[in-house]
Formats: C-alpha cells, structure tokens, sequence
C-alpha cells in the first residue's frame, strides 16, 4: 500500500471517529448539563491519552521544546477546544450528519486558501477546478441533509 493510500483510509478512519465522537460529546455535554464542561471533559480525556502515546513512543523530551516555540502556534489548542465545543453544541440543533457536513465544508474553504498559499510552510497545491467543484459539490450536500 502506498503511503498517500495509507493516509487517505488513516484520515478517513480518523474523520469517522470525528462523526462518532460529535455526538458521545453532545450526550456528556447533555448529561453534564454543560456543553463547556462536556468540551473539557473530553479535551482532559484526550490529553491523558496523548500524553500516555507520547510517552510510550519515547517522545516525552520532546515536550519540553513547547517552551521554545513560537507562541502564535499554540493557538491551535485554543481552535482544537473551540470544534469540540462548537461540535458538540451543534450536534443536537443540527444533527450529526448537518453538523459534521457544515464542519467539513468549513475545513475545505479554509483548507483551500491555506494550501494555495503554502500557509505553515505547507507545500503550494493550486485551487483547480475540480477542487472547487468537489467544495460546491459538499455545500450542495450539506443543504441536502437539512431538506
């Protein structure tokens, strides 16, 4: 198997844990009563098991370079709490499939501008046609799920 097809079923694998934790979070946050404490819960849960890969890979030194980074790149943190929570809220208003539609659609606009741009020094893939056609193609599939 190739490397790029490895990727493509590892994302795929990853975006279907994605559907499946959207609405494990949406019932913690239901039985919670808090959808920022359900958000917390779940960002601690995800923490400890990180932490516990990162020590078993022996990369646990490698933490401590955190102090050395350019700050601005730890905002993604505060972006990855801000989908759990955004997720997990919208998902009983929406629905999985409306909520996790609008999630994918909004990652491939943003996708789009950050790969034609090389944005975090990302190799430049240029926005082409069939590209924008495949995001018409999800915007077009997110108004579906909510006829």
């Amino acid at each position: 198997m190739t490397l790029n097809l490895f990727a493509v079923f590892l994302i795929m694998f990853a975006g279907s844990m994605a559907a499946l934790q959207a609405p494990m979070n949406a019932a913690l946050g239901r039985d919670l009563g808090s959808a920022t404490g359900a958000a917390t819960i779940s960002f601690g849960v995800g923490f400890l098991a990180l932490l516990a890969m990162t020590m078993m890979l022996g990369e646990g030194s490698n933490l401590s370079r955190a102090l050395v980074v350019n700050r601005w790149l730890l905002i993604g943190g505060v972006l990855g709490a801000f989908y759990v929570w955004a997720i997990l809220w919208s998902v009983p208003v929406l629905g999985v499939v409306t909520a996790v539609s609008a999630m994918i659609l909004g990652q491939l606009l943003v996708a789009t501008l950050l790969d034609a741009t090389g944005a975090f020094g990302q190799p430049i893939h240029d926005i082409s046609l069939s590209r924008v056609a495949g995001i018409v193609l999800v915007g077009l599939g997110l108004v579906l799920t909510k006829v």
